[in-house]
């Protein structure tokens, strides 16, 4: 018997419907097109991460999607934006170790009509968080190096947008040190980006589950690293 809610990929709307809402940029354009939304975006999520759950765990990777607390808003925050925009034009969804989005560590799926990509990693910890993280990058050098081997090792690399032009403060006296340039990095995030095409194809979630699999290593050791700061 077929699975209602299995997930058989995101419909051809779903794009469309993000360059809709970023030509209306319409509030009540958005609540007469909000069943369209339902089923070509929230609906497929769902599915998404729960089959992604089970994808995650074959692989061993200890991430969980929970389409309850999961999926990104499309309304945006303007309250203190210059940009008063109510909807964001792009639609997101992540998995991380108990299905929250402020947990330390995560795997992300972006869906935008200006280019689909997953990542994968830490995005903007805490600064209690970072320290700690620059922290163990000092103390394991070779674990952070080897960490950089794995990544490298399957084509991927930590985003440089997240990057300070030079060191953080009270880490200056490291710039000669082989893990220099990890400490510069305010996130800690490898990206993937995918072909509109693979959202309509149920297989998008078994290379979703590689993407994750093949961060592991960032995950372990960034997660060791909170773990020894919380002890």
């Amino acid at each position: 018997m077929a699975d209602d809610n299995a997930f058989t990929g995101f419909p051809p709307e779903a794009l469309g419907f993000l360059r809709a809402v970023d030509f209306y940029q319409d509030r009540t354009w958005f609540n007469e097109n909000k069943p369209l939304y339902e089923s070509a975006l929230k609906a497929p999520f769902a599915a998404f991460l729960t089959e992604a759950t089970k994808a995650f765990a074959k692989r061993g990777v200890p991430l969980i999607g929970d389409p309850a607390k999961g999926i990104f808003r499309l309304q945006r925050d303007v309250r203190f934006a210059k940009d008063k925009r109510p909807y964001k034009t792009n639609a997101g969804a992540i998995l991380s170790p108990d299905g929250r989005k402020g947990t330390p560590g995560l795997a992300y799926l972006h869906i935008d009509p200006q280019g689909c990509f997953m990542a994968a990693g830490f995005w903007h910890p805490e600064p209690r968080q970072l320290l700690a993280m620059r922290r163990h990058i000092l103390a394991e050098p070779k674990g952070w190096l080897a960490v950089e081997k794995a990544l490298d090792a399957k084509g991927l690399a930590l985003d440089p947008e997240y990057a300070l032009k030079r060191l953080p403060r009270g880490f200056e006296e490291h710039a000669g040190s082989p893990v220099a340039e990890a400490l510069r990095f305010t996130s800690f995030v490898t990206h993937r980006p995918f072909e509109d095409a693979r959202l309509g194809e149920p297989e998008l979630v078994d290379d979703f589950a590689s993407f994750a699999e093949a961060n592991l290593p960032l995950f372990r050791f960034f997660w060791t690293a909170l773990e020894k700061a919380t002890a």
